[in-house]
């Protein structure tokens, strides 16, 4: 059984009604492609940025969903890399498509975390040139 993500917060489960569900997690720029699969419907597009709650991508031209929908994300990062998550459509502009995830399968946790934890890691480290002074 995967983790139900929708709402979580450091470990913290937030109901839809709760501020804290407006906050916004530090996002990962990347380039990667998505598959989006809605029942009948997908879409192959590329992703923007990724946080440890949703991602961003941009719009398909055809694009025919609302946000609010539910999809299946098959993300692909390089050559080794498969996420496969299932997400809310949360956001959409005229160039981009917003998702939160409500869930990830238990043996894709590790490499979304880990992924997510090499940028955290790139950007939380002190500035070398600032230390030297």
């Amino acid at each position: 059984m995967g983790v139900d993500c929708f709402g979580l917060l450091g470990g913290v489960r937030m109901s839809l009604d709760s501020p804290e569900r407006y906050l916004r997690h530090a996002r990962m720029p990347i380039r990667s492609i998505v598959l989006i699969s809605m029942g009948p419907l997908s879409w192959v597009t590329e992703v923007e940025n990724i946080s440890a709650t949703g991602l961003l991508a941009q719009r398909p031209e055809d694009w025919d969903a609302s946000a609010g929908e539910r999809c299946v994300l098959d993300l692909l990062v390089g050559d080794d890399l498969h996420i496969h998550l299932e997400a809310n459509v949360t956001r959409l502009t005229q160039s981009h498509v917003g998702f939160a995830y409500t869930s990830i399968p238990e043996d894709k946790e590790h490499a979304l975390w880990g992924l997510l934890g090499q940028y955290a890691d790139y950007i939380d480290r002190p500035d070398e040139a600032k230390s030297a002074d």
